[in-house]
């Protein structure tokens, strides 16, 4: 039952891992975008001439925002979220994964589950409404607004991966984590 329990962590990791990619392409997208910005900006004032307009950065504040929505799971699966483990580190690996498995199982999956709940109506509501930006050449809000939902459930699915690793550290299968692992490494190279 376990391997086919880290089957499905696997998959849901490989999820995690194409966002956290889709999430990096869009840094750079985002530089673009506000490195145009700014040139923009700094030509029109010496030729007196609006080259820019809401639109571009609006375009820039959603891609800002897509690049942490997109990337939670991934920072997650890949453990580079901020710690302070000065004690932590120096645990066992069964009493770290002790540790994490009830942070994630009593936190972290009640924080996605409250905030999917909390984020459905006014998500369901920005698009009966078909909220637009207020400001002229602005953005329509609903298409952002309905990817809180998805990085929250995103989030949640990676949660659930990592509860599944961590229970299976728990119960001696750690042989069984690492060669996941090691075969998302090998996916991930090629």
């Amino acid at each position: 039952m376990i391997k086919a329990l880290l089957r499905i962590s696997g998959l849901i990791d490989g999820l995690s891992e194409r966002v956290g990619g889709l999430s990096v392409f869009l840094v750079i997208v985002t530089v673009a975008v506000g490195f145009y910005n700014v040139l923009v900006r700094y030509i029109a004032r010496f030729i007196g001439v609006q080259l820019s307009s809401n639109l571009f950065i609006e375009m820039q504040w959603y891609l800002y925002s897509l690049v942490f929505f997109l990337g939670f799971a991934y920072i997650l699966k890949n453990g580079i979220n901020v710690r302070v483990d000065f004690i932590y580190a120096n645990w066992s690996r069964k009493r770290q994964a002790m540790l994490d498995f009830w942070g994630h199982l009593l936190l972290l999956v009640p924080y996605c589950i409250i905030g999917i709940w909390v984020t459905v109506n006014p998500v369901m509501t920005s698009w009966r409404q078909w909220e637009m930006s207020p400001d002229p050449d602005g953005l329509p809000r609903a298409p952002l607004k309905t990817m809180i939902i998805v990085a929250f459930v995103l989030l949640l699915l990676q949660a659930i991966s990592e509860l599944i690793k961590l229970y299976a550290v728990l119960r001696g299968d750690e042989e069984e984590v690492e060669d996941l692992a090691e075969h998302q490494e090998a996916l991930r190279i090629e």
